[in-house]
């Protein structure tokens, strides 16, 4: 699996970790969805990992992701940041993942 952080996303989720710790996880999250195929991919910080999480290396760093839920997710990746709607987008070559996708701090 390949992700690619764009430069406008890279510096929205440095401001968004400006003065906190944790690990970047991108999170399929299915909790509250009533199935697990209904699930929503969005970033989390979170203090430590799953078992089954692994990193992903990319160019602003690590991010990890769920080895049980990559099946949910694509080969490519890019997360970027749409300013118009002020959210990141989860994207690949072929399709929108999350076109409004989301940061939570799980650190606290």
């Amino acid at each position: 699996m390949e992700i690619t952080i764009t430069e406008k996303a890279a510096e929205k989720i440095s401001e968004f970790r400006k003065g906190k710790q944790g690990l970047l996880k991108l999170k399929y999250d299915a909790e509250e969805c009533g199935c697990v195929m209904c699930g929503v991919t969005n970033l989390w910080l979170v203090s430590k990992l799953e078992d089954d999480d692994y990193a992903i290396e990319t160019q602003n760093g690590s991010i990890y992701v769920e080895k049980s839920k990559e099946v949910f997710l694509e080969d490519n990746l890019t997360i970027d940041f749409h300013e118009a709607a002020c959210c990141f987008q989860l994207k690949s070559p072929n399709q929108y993942l999350n076109p409004r996708m989301s940061i939570f701090d799980k650190t606290k």
